[in-house]
């Protein structure tokens, strides 16, 4: 006997239950992921969690891959080199990541950083069992960023929960 579908919507359409990772904002980031930024005081702080059969499988590392790889070259080129002016590396290299530099790490999570002249932006990935966290910080160091985060935000809001998706997505059929 087959069990019954179960259904569910994503935007305008009704998709299969498991078809779609449920990705979801927090509005109160947990303490244990705000104490792996370093940033004392952010401006600016997002957390977004999708749910990840089997999450731990994968590093923190694996997963900050397939999610921020999974941005096309030219929207990081835009968003990140252009808008934000972070300084990133632009060869691959073991330290970096997507041209973030790997800052720091544990067995369940990784912090990445970049720097442009306003503004410091981390990142975290946090892994445990059925969840992935993708944590954004951002530091204004001079008034520009106020001005330039805000706006680069709306997107970065929009675009995190698809490419947790993505991610989802493709690790799922590297399990394959």
């Amino acid at each position: 006997m087959t069990e019954p579908t179960q259904w569910r919507t994503a935007g305008d359409a009704r998709v299969k239950a498991d078809a779609v990772p449920t990705v979801v904002q927090q509005r109160n980031v947990p303490e244990a992921i705000r104490s792996l930024s370093t940033l004392e005081s952010p401006d600016y702080v997002d957390l977004f969690i999708a749910t990840a059969n089997g999450a731990t499988d994968k590093t923190p590392e694996q997963w900050a891959r397939a999610t921020v790889e999974g941005v096309h070259p030219w929207a990081r080129f835009v968003a990140w080199r252009v808008l934000c002016g972070l300084r990133l590396e632009p060869r691959p290299s073991p330290d970096y990541l997507a041209g973030w530099r790997i800052a720091d790490r544990g067995d369940s999570w990784i912090r990445m950083e970049a720097s442009s002249w306003f503004m410091t932006a981390q990142i975290v990935f946090h892994v445990d069992e059925g969840h992935v966290s993708f944590a954004t910080f951002v530091c204004y160091h001079k008034p520009m960023a106020a001005l330039v985060w805000p706006a680069v935000s709306i997107i970065h809001r929009r675009a995190v929960p698809d490419l947790l998706r993505y991610a989802v997505k493709r690790i799922n059929r590297s399990r394959c």
